[in-house]
């Protein structure tokens, strides 16, 4: 199929953090300009000091500035950009702003509106994937949203029920029911945080996988309308439903399970006429895998991809935008080696991940082969409350997954940031944990073994001081500098709370 080729010259990035970061590179590759659609706390940011133009779109509240169509639409226009990339989070699964960037005369750097309306819709995606002959976890996804008629179903299904919002996911507007006792409470609370999140209350019902695995896969649909699958990612550590450790490729699939698990992404892709990335999720229990929904964007995750497949999925999006990316005999994608992704957030791992906010003092990753670093914060900048406290993502690829597993613990432990606290402790020990060793850990895994984070350990008074002086007055401390403390104190990794957020300097 031919299709003609529209040039981009400059891409409005219409998000913020990390992925903006992201996005702004994949644009200095391709010699595209970009323009960087913030609200006001984001110009303490790298984004902001990356992107070729800013425009203000609105103060802190997302749901003035984020999430506001319009305002995204006429900040790109008024820079002048050919395209908009949507990132991941906010509007990018919104078939509205989709159809909005399109009326405007732009190029939405992602599927059609269409394609995000019917799969990111969760219930018409089950519909369409049940005509397909794709397995479905047993559950309601009806139109009759009154509470009472929602709790009878899930009486019908038996306990344990999950209820998910049908607009949307990342954890929001999902609800697990163990009782009939607690049932119209959360499906209320469920129906108020879908309609906060995504503008609409609709939710759906699901029997409650308790042993199951997150196995994902990562499709792109070229400019003919061809979908490719690029294998899988594992996602099953998760922490109330939102991923922290991400893996490509699972070590859960037999080679059997991959290819019908890929088949049945690639058919439902095709089926909506899919374009640029997406993923297609599914749970696996006893051997057996059940469609769990599809993401209409790019993912959080999708470096660790990348990674295996020595590929660039946000240059595909916007050559794809341009009509030309396309599969051909020679584009045969294979995996080599493992991947870990670990997000690292600013929250305190020693009182159940409570985020972290302040003033980043020095912020040092240890660069090396096989280590990729995503950061939308650099030293100076604050972590605010407004938003997700993701500082950034740490991806590490090696021949292997027990090499990989090994050299993520040693990345994260050699990884210093300054001012707020971190998660880095948790995911370390995630990453020593047997079952996570082992692969058997399951979406429970967690909530079994982690669930109020980790335990609190003393310090000594040494300790404390030096603590005290770096979280007063972070910026300060820069490697090659004097603690002043009189004498040098080193932790271990495993053990101290403060990995992570302080390194005692010689």
């Amino acid at each position: 199929m031919k299709v003609t080729s529209k040039k981009i010259r400059r891409v409005a990035v219409a998000n913020r953090g990390e992925v903006a970061v992201r996005i702004i590179r994949a644009c200095e590759d391709l010699g595209i300009e970009t323009v960087l659609l913030h609200s006001e706390p984001d110009v303490q940011s790298r984004a902001y000091r990356m992107a070729t133009k800013k425009v203000c779109i609105g103060p802190a509240s997302t749901a003035e500035s984020y999430l506001q169509i319009q305002k995204n639409v006429d900040g790109a226009r008024a820079a002048g950009a050919d395209a908009v990339h949507p990132g991941f989070g906010f509007l990018s699964e919104n078939y509205e702003f989709a159809q909005a960037v399109i009326d405007a005369g732009l190029i939405f750097l992602g599927p059609s509106p269409e394609a995000i309306r019917r799969l990111g819709d969760k219930v018409e995606c089950k519909r369409l994937a049940e005509q397909l002959g794709i397995p479905l976890v047993p559950g309601y996804q009806g139109e009759n949203q009154d509470v009472t008629h929602l709790v009878n179903q899930a009486k019908l299904m038996g306990y344990p029920v999950i209820v998910k919002a049908a607009a949307g996911g990342g954890g929001r507007g999902m609800k697990i029911l163990r009782s009939p006792d607690e049932a119209k409470e959360l499906i209320e609370s469920a129906q108020r945080e879908a309609l906060s999140a995504f503008g609409s209350s609709k939710v759906f019902l699901e029997k409650y996988l308790d042993r199951a695995k997150h196995i994902e896969f990562q499709i792109f649909g070229d400019s003919t309308g061809k979908v490719q699958h690029l294998f899988d990612r594992e996602c099953s550590v998760q922490r109330r439903h939102q991923k922290i450790i991400e893996e490509a490729t699972s070590p859960s699939l037999t080679s059997e399970l991959r290819e019908a698990m890929g088949q049945a992404a690639v058919a439902i892709a095709e089926a909506a006429g899919y374009k640029s990335a997406g993923t297609v999720e599914f749970l696996l229990q006893d051997g057996k895998y059940y469609l769990l929904e599809v993401n209409t964007r790019l993912q959080v995750e999708h470096p660790v991809t990348e990674m295996v497949l020595s590929a660039d999925l946000v240059k595909m999006q916007i050559l794809t935008g341009q009509n030309e990316f396309i599969h051909s005999s020679n584009s045969v994608f294979s995996p080599r080696g493992h991947a870990i992704e670990c997000r690292l957030y600013a929250e305190d791992p020693f009182a159940g991940g409570v985020p972290s906010t302040g003033l980043l003092g020095h912020v040092h990753f240890p660069e090396g082969p096989g280590r990729r670093f995503e950061y939308g914060f650099e030293a100076g900048d604050s972590i605010t409350s407004y938003y997700d406290p993701m500082i950034a993502k740490v991806i590490v690829w090696d021949v292997d997954r027990p090499s990989c597993i090994r050299k993520t613990v040693q990345v994260l432990k050699d990884s210093t940031i300054f001012g707020v606290k971190t998660n880095i402790p948790y995911l370390i020990e995630i990453l020593s944990h047997r079952e996570f060793v082992e692969h058997t850990m399951t979406t429970r895994f967690i909530e079994t073994h982690f669930a109020n984070g980790l335990k609190p350990i003393e310090i000594s008074s040494t300790e404390a001081a030096l603590i005290e002086k770096v979280r007063t007055n972070p910026v300060r401390f820069r490697l090659g500098e004097s603690n002043g403390v009189g004498s040098s104190i080193t932790p271990s990794p495993l053990k101290s709370p403060f990995v992570g957020e302080w390194r005692v300097l010689q």
